[in-house]
């Protein structure tokens, strides 16, 4: 037989079956994807687990000692169940066997080991239903040894070599399901290390002694066979470092491949429309954006593609840093395009830069500015003589700036030279969609994502490692302050009252008020607009080493199903002008309305002719009413926070000061009310956005979180990991520039093509 290595299929070394309940259960085939599945936790020999931290609904495995057992016959029916009670010295929990008397004799009190299954709860007591255990020897001299696999449990590698695996001092714990036990998996993995052969280096010894980074293969033995923390930290590390290198090197070889093939210059022209836009400004820019304007202005200089993110907080003024580019770019005889993620938001835009313009927007029309320009719109579903005339504007050139949603990208759109592409909340969008835009240029546009969420530092280097980034973290002169209180609903009532009594008040002094749901009403969601979570915006659970768990099932996502329906706009806006709020002009906004609607709907706010627009979160980006002054979010805790900052963000956009209400029915002291209380004691966006981080999926940096596949990254964390990351981009830059097909490091080359596949590869190009 032919020495295994990380590309042999599993089936070669555990066998068919073994192999095939990898492949269902957890999605491993070959050795390297086995050895890639990294213990969740390390259970101390002597070391009693926890029950008291039991959640309901979660799959665990458990360390604890039979307390006793006892069976009982049912009286309803035929049968008997055998009930077990199990400690870890502090609390206890149950086990249900039914119709298997003999658990009884062979769970004697006494006997300990490790239990997995689901966790219930029955009378207020937590319970584990007819859970797998593997059972400690009485009186093992050394520690405990395996004694039997049971509960429907492979028993047959139950001998020493399997105990071989639970008489070291850690014991590794794996994510597992309900149908692959993790010592299950366990076993996989020892048949797979004690056959595999060495594993050969492919990281530059340099690079591992300038970082003090173990081998890759004492790194794969020691994370599964750790002898103590001390290597088993050891291993942890060098292989996050590795999987942060493998981003970092397939981000800087995009970067230079994307350098290969120049875009055209698009210089700044004295005198242009770009010059007589910023003389006739009615405000004055902040530092900020005149800094980040230069240094876009300067990228399109370049024959380099420019690759840029512009991240600002709500309100900064990132539209006007945009305006500014798209006018340089239609100064070189070039067009832009800016796609944004809603029909309102893009009118809005439509509507903000015709605005600003003026008479330099009119092109071709009476009192048409000399270097004036065109804005055409173009939305799915747009009028047919309104579609055609933005179709023939856009693929004829007359239009300088061409604004729209996924419509653009339809077959059907051209133009005659499309220079710069400007996406607006970018993290809306799919990456096929933007690079469908992209490919509409003959020759590669210059590209603009903004985002008004802003991003941590780790997230920037991780996520965006390829483009250049920069921030926009003043407000500009005039914005207003934003006060934030959360209204408990179900704990104070009064609260409620009130609450529509501040926005009967706002409306009397002649402002106008914003209350956002998560749904449209009964049976309609706004798919791809409003983002409805469980109370706990709960991340994947984490040991202390950034472990991700990939088998719990969810109790958030549980608790979410048995909620009550969440506040939906028709309905609301039925009570509320029926009841607190009658009197006053109430509309309603969503994204399944005609767009003639959802645009009659916007302009009549804007003049002040509603007082209150109850809607989803069409809002959320991009609309701009000065006047406004007060937001209701309505069940608050089912949005993240990064959303709830940028609802808000709708608010304070004038004179008058701003306010947020966050009315909810979680509990004091809930995950879900913590992190409203943590919305309302800040308005730092990059504080929140840190917290959002904390709280939620770190997601996949290479695009599987919207391709479906599994996470690339398993110990990387994001949050605490940032030292790491900022050395493996340095590496990454250094080895790229020298030789950007890594050649001259074939190894390094194949673990980053193993970990990051062609398709994967090819979805971050198009990122």
């Amino acid at each position: 037989m032919r020495p295994i290595d990380l590309d042999t299929a599993l089936r070669e070394v555990v066998g068919g079956r073994t192999a095939a309940a990898l492949d269902k259960q957890i999605g491993v085939v070959t050795v390297g994807e086995l050895l890639h599945h990294y213990p969740r936790r390390y259970a101390e020999r002597g070391e009693l687990t926890d029950l008291g931290r039991l959640v309901v609904g979660e799959h665990v495995t458990v360390q604890a000692t039979v307390e006793k057992a006892t069976t009982i016959r049912m009286r309803s029916r035929r049968g008997a169940i055998t009930e077990v009670v199990v400690s870890d010295g502090h609390h206890r929990v149950g086990l249900t066997f039914f119709n298997q008397q003999w658990r009884a004799g062979e769970l004697r009190p006494g006997r300990s080991g490790l239990f997995a299954g689901k966790v219930t709860e029955f009378r207020g007591a937590r319970k584990l239903n007819n859970p797998e255990y593997l059972l400690f020897a009485d009186d093992a001299a050394d520690g405990h040894h395996l004694d039997s696999i049971d509960g429907g449990g492979d028993s047959s590698d139950s001998g020493e070599a399997a105990a071989d695996e639970f008489a070291a001092t850690l014991i590794a714990v794996y994510p597992a399901t309900a149908k692959l036990a993790s010592w299950s998996i366990a076993r996989a993995i020892r048949l797979v290390l004690d056959q595999l052969p060495p594993i050969s280096e492919p990281l530059p010894e340099a690079i591992r002694a300038r970082h003090e980074l173990v081998g890759l293969d004492d790194a794969l033995r020691g994370i599964h066979r750790p002898a103590d923390h001390a290597q088993r930290a050891a291993a942890r590390r060098r292989l996050a470092w590795d999987e942060a290198l493998g981003v970092q090197l397939t981000l800087a070889q995009r970067r230079a491949a994307a350098a290969v093939n120049p875009a055209a210059s698009r210089p700044h022209r004295p005198g242009g429309l770009a010059d007589a836009f910023d003389a006739r400004l009615p405000f004055a820019l902040t530092a900020g954006q005149q800094e980040v304007g230069s240094e876009i202005a300067a990228d399109l200089e370049r024959t380099r593609p420019m690759q840029r993110l512009l991240q600002g907080e709500v309100g900064s003024g990132k539209t006007v840093v945009a305006l500014r580019a798209m006018l340089q770019v239609i100064d070189s005889g070039a067009q832009a395009a800016l796609l944004a993620p809603t029909e309102v938001l893009a009118a809005q835009h439509a509507r903000s830069i015709e605005a600003l313009l003026g008479d330099l927007a009119l092109a071709g029309r009476f009192g048409a500015a000399e270097s004036a320009t065109r804005v055409a719109l173009l939305t799915g579903s747009l009028p047919a003589t309104a579609r055609r005339e933005a179709l023939l504007d856009a693929a004829g050139g007359a239009a300088g700036i061409v604004v729209g949603t996924h419509a653009l990208i339809q077959k059907t759109v051209d133009f005659a030279d499309l220079g710069l592409v400007v996406v607006d909340e970018q993290h809306r969008f799919g990456v096929e969609q933007r690079d469908a835009l992209r490919a509409k240029a003959a020759v590669p546009p210059h590209l603009l994502v903004m985002t008004a969420t802003p991003i941590p530092r780790t997230v920037a280097m991780t996520v965006f490692g390829d483009l250049d980034v920069s921030t926009l973290a003043e407000l500009p002169r005039g914005r207003s302050p934003i006060s934030t209180a959360v209204v408990p609903t179900g704990e104070r009532p009064a609260w409620v009252t009130r609450a529509w009594e501040r926005v009967r008040e706002e409306a009397a002094a002649g402002r106008q008020a914003y209350v956002v749901c998560p749904r449209i009403g009964d049976g309609l969601d706004e798919e791809g607009l409003a983002t409805i979570e469980g109370p706990a915006g709960k991340e994947d659970e984490q040991d202390g080493y950034g472990a991700v768990l990939v088998d719990v099932d969810d109790p958030a996502d549980a608790a979410a199903d048995e909620m009550a329906p969440a506040a939906a706009v028709l309905t609301t806006a039925a009570d509320l002008a029926a009841g607190p709020l009658a009197g006053l002009r109430v509309e309603v906004l969503h994204g399944q309305q005609p767009a003639d609607t959802k645009d009659d709907v916007m302009r009549r706010f804007s003049a002040g002719e509603i007082d209150v627009l109850v809607a989803t979160t069409v809002v959320e980006v991009g609309v701009d009413v000065a006047n406004a002054t007060v937001m209701v979010i309505k069940d608050a805790e089912r949005y993240g926070v990064s959303q709830l900052h940028q609802l808000r963000g709708r608010v304070g956009r004038g004179a008058a000061p701003g306010l947020c209400l966050l009315m909810t029915g979680a509990p004091t002291g809930s995950p879900a009310r913590e992190r409203l209380d943590a919305v309302a004691a800040t308005t730092d966006g990059f504080a929140l956005a840190t917290l959002d981080l904390e709280q939620r999926r770190e997601g996949d940096v290479l695009g599987t979180s919207q391709s479906g596949r599994r996470s690339s990254l398993k110990l990387l964390s994001l949050r605490r990991d940032d030292d790491l990351i900022a050395e493996a981009r340095a590496v990454a830059l250094h080895l790229v520039e020298a030789d950007p097909l890594l050649t001259g490091h074939p190894l390094l080359a194949a673990q980053v093509a193993r970990a990051v596949d062609e398709e994967r590869s090819q979805f971050l190009d198009k990122a």
